[in-house]
């Protein structure tokens, strides 16, 4: 029997680079200590007040089938905390709260295009852009950011590709390059759409980890709140990367219709998960400031290693948690120094071609372990290009 097609051309073709972190796993399993700076995943559990409401909502029996949409005090809660950082008048019937971020993005690209339609999205990138584009029956075209523009997207370059779309992914803050894109570069990617009549998906799930400037929401400017989705979740903002709580922001039409989405796929986030988050975006701002201090911090203890060597170069890094690492002087590919590392070093990073071409050359660095453990692994990172260094 054949599968189809569509499914089996979800995730394209050769290596992805997440080899890397199996491979960190599997050592760590036979007893080696392995430091993993792979994955966004806090190294701090989820706050255990959050854990206390999420608790008392399912003891008090909010397990059942909850809202579809999301509860109305959750909908109204994430309503006000876009309407207070964009300015956009907003509401509940602008919301649709998602099982994670990832189905968020799933849904804004099936409510935005059909089969065939294309869907331009910037390398570097995330590493499920390509796949759920094509899972939503788009065509996938990357657009290149440049590492001597220190990955910010250039118009011209997404000029080339605009007549032929339907839509622009964009996320910024960045991941995987740490890169919040400027305000320039927001109001020309916003221009571009308002021109060729583009849809415009904001993936936002970082905007609480800015080290340096704003975070400015294309939904804020002019023209276009009603051609702009965006999405983002409780994962990174409130270290509640399990709890698989996110949301869709857009215009009314929209929002309506991912509902019939939910309803025919996921059918809902679970009450008691949703009633932690709204216990969660209640707290003061100082809340969100103290789970995201450790990741400044480290790249603090990144930037004063980075400035006793002369091999690798960082990408400035603005905000998220993660550091990119150029490590071209080493004349390894970001996948061949990965590997290596691993096996000399017993540290674990992800190669900057496990997020696009434009990213070959170097890798991602998750600053996601206690300070000295980091600091110990970054000096070895660097310990190690300095060997293989052919400047």
């Amino acid at each position: 029997m054949k599968i189809s097609n569509r499914i089996a051309a979800i995730t394209g073709q050769g290596s992805d680079g997440w080899e890397i972190f199996s491979e960190a796993r599997e050592m760590i399993e036979a007893g080696i200590d392995v430091i993993e700076l792979t994955v966004g995943q806090h190294d701090i559990a989820t706050d255990p007040a959050i854990l206390d409401a999420m608790q008392a909502s399912a003891a008090g029996g909010n397990t059942g089938y909850a809202a579809l949409p999301g509860s109305n005090a959750l909908r109204d809660q994430v309503a006000r905390h876009v309407q207070a950082s964009t300015g956009v008048p907003s509401s509940r019937d602008n919301v649709l709260i998602t099982p994670g971020a990832q189905f968020a993005l799933f849904a804004g690209l099936m409510a935005t295009l059909d089969p065939g339609n294309r869907a331009l999205y910037i390398d570097p990138y995330y590493a499920t852009y390509p796949g759920t584009i094509r899972a939503a029956g788009g065509v996938d075209v990357a657009v290149p950011a440049h590492a001597a523009n220190n990955f910010q997207p250039a118009v011209a370059d997404l000029e080339r590709e605009a007549s032929q779309a339907r839509a622009l992914l964009i996320n910024s803050p960045n991941n995987p390059t740490g890169v919040v894109y400027s305000e320039q570069t927001m109001h020309a990617i916003a221009d571009l759409c308002l021109r060729h009549d583009l849809w415009l998906l904001s993936d936002e799930v970082y905007e609480a980890q800015i080290w340096r400037g704003a975070h400015l929401s294309p939904r804020a400017l002019d023209g276009m709140a009603e051609r702009t989705l965006v999405i983002s979740s409780m994962s990174k903002s409130y270290a509640m990367t399990g709890s698989r709580v996110g949301w869709l922001v857009g215009p009314e039409p929209v929002i309506e219709q991912a509902i019939d989405l939910a309803t025919h796929t996921t059918y809902g986030v679970s009450g008691f998960l949703q009633d932690a988050a709204l216990f969660a975006l209640r707290q003061d701002p100082t809340f969100v400031r103290r789970l995201a201090a450790p990741f400044e911090r480290r790249l603090g203890i990144a930037n004063d290693l980075l400035a006793r060597q002369n091999t690798i170069r960082a990408v400035p890094a603005a905000a998220t948690m993660y550091v990119m690492l150029d490590i071209r002087a080493t004349g390894m590919s970001g996948t061949a120094f990965a590997h290596a590392l691993l096996e000399q070093r017993n540290v674990a990073v992800m190669p900057g071609e496990s997020f696009g071409q434009e990213a070959a050359g170097h890798i991602r660095v998750a600053m996601t372990v206690e300070d000295a453990r980091f600091a110990h692994a970054f000096a070895a990172i660097l310990d190690f290009a300095q060997e293989h260094s052919h400047v």
